[in-house]
C-alpha cells in the first residue's frame, strides 16, 4: 500500500538523494512549472516507467492538489514499487519548499 507524506517530509525525503519524484499533472502544466528533477509522468510513458525505473527506491508522487496522485501511488505500488508516496497537497503544497523550473528537464 502507498503512504501520505505532508510536502515539508517530501522535501526532506527528496534531499537525501534516494527518492524518485513523478509529477502527474497534464503536459501543459508541467512544461508551465514542475519541481525540479520531476519526471511528467503520464498514460504514454508509464509503462517505459515501470520497466526502468529502480522499484527499491522510494517514488514522491505529485498531482496538483494531493488526490490524483493517491490513485496513481496505488498503481505504481501493484506494479511492484514498495515505497511510493502521495504528497499530501500536491503542487501547490510544494511550491516555497522545492526548486521550481519550467519546460523539459
Amino acid at each position: 500500500m502507498f503512504k501520505r507524506i505532508s510536502a515539508p517530509d517530501a522535501h526532506n525525503l527528496l534531499a537525501g538523494g534516494a527518492a524518485q519524484l513523478v509529477d502527474i499533472r497534464d503536459e501543459m502544466s508541467y512544461q508551465a512549472s514542475h519541481i525540479k528533477g520531476a519526471l511528467n509522468l503520464n498514460n504514454t510513458n508509464l509503462q517505459n516507467f515501470i520497466e526502468t525505473a529502480d522499484p527499491d527506491r522510494p517514488v514522491l508522487v505529485y498531482c496538483y492538489n494531493g488526490i490524483s496522485s493517491q490513485s496513481a501511488a496505488e498503481i505504481l505500488n501493484q506494479k511492484g514499487f514498495e515505497d511510493v508516496y502521495s504528497v499530501d497537497g500536491g503542487f501547490e503544497a510544494c511550491q516555497g519548499l522545492f526548486a521550481v523550473e519550467s519546460g523539459n528537464s
